[in-house]
């Protein structure tokens, strides 16, 4: 009796699918892609209406003639890779490499399911469809502009910078917001500020809070030099505090929603320090499913690549009921409560849930890896979370008066925990200070002073959280493209990361001011942005695939002529300098390589002799041998700060260093964020900036 032909894309989802189908259904997976655009050509047929020319991806062959093998024996095939745009390709590429499109017998089905338990796989069969050529056009399209733009800009590149670089569509916006950022801290010149903190007890119950400066009666005041600190200071030496006026509150903090894949990527690397790619690799193996002692193989998270916050009736009444059971029925919030629908969200899929409620992460601990664990917990904790009632604060506002002059304090405390008790408890730090049992009537003394200087500090760099809500909220990539593109650029040697920090390396600012400089048009955020919309067009079948590269090419390749013949008459000549070469005697120059710049004997191929270029943190000296501070490069490009007496001297730090030596163990003290630590790791010791 012949068989049912399940294909799915990867070994691990065919293992969860197979329990649930039974033996009358064979199940295989096509490892990813099978057809694809060739490596060595532009693959796409100018003259013939940009016709894209697929090829058989290498290595691919025996796998494609066992699946023609197991399909011809098949009575039914159903094609069941992700529920996406990529997904959908994928079946549409497997229907011709397994040349299922000539079947006349109408055996071929596509199937979807936005997540793998037995219910979702049963149904999806039951609601077996043809291919969705909207969906597949939507690749194509994403797949031949991304071909067009990087295989005839790249070449651009290799002659003016360097052999092998490349450019990409979306890749270039993230890596010119990179860059543009850098500029702005480069360019940001710091102000100077003060703030006054009051602390204040209430002289019967020797309550105590602090209160913050904040002006007169008429309004804010700021207190830009140390002389208005000291007009303020000196107004209220040996004046009373007095209450001006309290106002006694409620607030309400609403529960985060569940999670998309922009949001997971930025909570995952805010709270488990986990890449935007590591991130999607361990929730494709959650989706795709894992062994759960006393389970078997299941899936534990639903599709991992969605820009939705919506869950189904189901999966919300099954959560209201395990928090009625687990924390009672004042913590169940009974409205399935979604965002509201923006220009740019598909909504296809639900958003990131476990697959199974009663699937706790303490049952999976001893199962999963530790990092799998902690992303299952997350995303776990995140979705109860999001069907709970609001946290509730009881709060004061209280004014407080001396010699014209107005403090205020923020009180607050909680009042019922609500989703706190599963979510997010830890991010409540003391900025709400406790209440105090102050009245209008209180007595009030003055315990302490405190007036700090501070700076206006630049925006901060982006990291790989930041730079994925920024793409989001610009319009620019979907929830498949947010990790690939800050990979590539990574992978190029674009950018850099120290901690969790994105630099641009010398190579990506060359890189970036040339793409600015001649095809500002097509690099753009706004246009990449409308470019977007427009496959989203093609998705719903609003516009036709061909269209965008019929609008798109003409224009495009005119820019790209104008910037070969104005690229050709610039010259970037190698920077001669007076450091000579210690094989051959000539004066070395400056050339670029993939993590910067570096010196290379102009001899070459005859002398092959290059260094690094080391750049010198001023005024700063090693505390073990008095050896100048270098900031130096790993071989990954990333940036580190070492003695140049290395290797004698093994002092280095990943933080920049600073002249102020620790006063407890004498090393030096680096810079990390706000605070001074000292470089001994044993010695622990931290100073506050401000």
């Amino acid at each position: 009796m012949s068989k049912n032909l399940v294909i799915v894309e990867s070994p691990a989802k065919a293992k969860t699918i197979k329990k649930f189908l039974g033996s009358t259904y064979k199940i295989e997976a096509s490892m990813g892609h099978v057809r694809d655009l060739p490596k060595s050509q532009m693959g796409i047929d100018f003259e013939n209406d940009y016709e894209p020319k697929y090829i058989t991806i290498r290595g691919k062959g025996d796998l494609l003639a066992k699946l023609r093998k197991e399909a011809r024996k098949a009575s039914k095939i159903y094609l069941a890779t992700d529920p996406d745009r990529e997904g959908e390709a994928i079946s549409w590429h497997l229907l011709h490499a397994l040349k299922l499109e000539e079947s006349e017998d109408n055996k071929v089905y596509r199937i979807t399911f936005n997540e793998i338990t037995k219910q979702a796989v049963k149904d999806s069969i039951k609601q077996a469809r043809n291919i969705d050529m909207h969906l597949v056009d939507a690749q194509q399209a994403r797949r031949v502009l991304d071909r067009v733009v990087g295989y005839n800009i790249s070449p651009l590149l290799w002659k003016k910078v360097k052999k092998g670089l490349s450019a990409g569509r979306v890749q270039s916006v993230a890596l010119k917001l990179i860059c543009d950022r850098e500029k702005e801290i480069n360019a940001f010149i710091p102000e100077e500020y003060w703030t006054i903190d009051a602390g204040i007890a209430d002289k019967k119950t020797n309550d105590q809070f602090v209160a913050a400066f904040y002006g007169t009666e008429d309004g804010k005041m700021k207190l830009e030099s140390k002389d208005d600190v000291d007009q303020v200071l000196k107004a209220i030496e040996g004046n009373p505090f007095t209450v001006g006026s309290i106002k006694e509150g409620e607030r309400k903090k609403k529960p985060y929603l569940p999670f998309t894949t922009s949001t997971l990527q930025q909570e995952a690397s805010k709270q488990l320090n986990f890449s935007a790619v590591k991130t999607m690799r361990i929730a494709q193996q959650l989706y795709e499913g894992v062994d759960v002692k006393g389970r078997g193989t299941i899936s534990l998270i639903t599709y991992l690549r969605t820009d939705s916050t919506r869950i189904s009736d189901e999966a919300h009444n099954h959560a209201v009921e395990y928090i009625r059971s687990a924390f009672g029925d004042a913590y169940a919030n009974p409205a399935n409560i979604t965002a509201k629908k923006k220009g740019s969200v598909q909504d296809a899929h639900e958003a990131i849930r476990p697959s199974y409620i009663d699937v706790k992460p303490s049952e999976t601990k001893d199962s999963l890896s530790r990092d799998q664990f902690r992303l299952y917990t997350l995303i776990w904790n995140r979705f109860i979370a999001s069907r709970m009632q609001p946290a509730v604060y009881t709060t004061k506002q209280v004014r407080v008066l001396s010699a014209g002059y107005v403090f205020t304090a923020a009180l607050s405390v909680i009042k019922f925990e609500g989703y706190l008790k599963v979510y997010g408890k830890e991010e409540e730090k003391a900025d709400n200070q406790q209440i105090a049992n102050i009245t209008e009537t209180s007595e009030l003394a003055l315990e302490e002073i405190d007036e700090k200087q501070h700076f206006t500090q630049h925006p901060p760099r982006y990291s790989e959280a930041s730079l994925v809500k920024t793409l989001e909220e610009n319009g620019v990539g979907r929830p498949s493209t947010y990790a690939p593109t800050i990979a590539t650029i990574s992978a190029r040697g674009y950018i850099s990361k120290e901690g969790r920090q994105l630099f641009p390396t010398e190579m990506g600012e060359v890189v970036n001011d040339i793409l600015g400089d001649f095809f500002d048009e097509v690099v753009n955020v706004q246009f990449t942005a409308e470019m977007e919309e427009k496959l989203d067009d093609v998705e719903i079948g609003k516009i036709e695939w061909k269209d965008i590269l019929r609008d798109f090419y003409p224009h495009f390749e005119e820019t790209l002529q104008k910037a070969e013949a104005e690229l050709e008459k610039v010259e970037i000549k190698d920077e001669e300098t007076d450091i000579p070469c210690d094989k051959c005697g000539r004066m070395m120059v400056i050339k670029m390589g993939k993590y910067g710049k570096f010196l290379a004997c102009p001899g070459f191929p005859e002398c092959r002799n290059a260094k690094p270029i080391l750049e010198k943190v001023d005024d700063v000296y090693c505390h073990k041998c008095g050896g100048q501070m270098l900031v130096k490069k790993t071989k990954k490009g990333r940036r580190y700060y070492g003695c140049e007496n290395n290797p004698e001297c093994d002092f280095m730090t990943w933080y920049k260093p600073t002249s102020v030596k620790c006063e407890l163990c004498g090393s030096l003290m680096v810079e990390k964020g706000d605070k001074l630590l000292c470089s001994n790791d044993e010695c622990k010791h931290v100073i506050e900036k401000n």
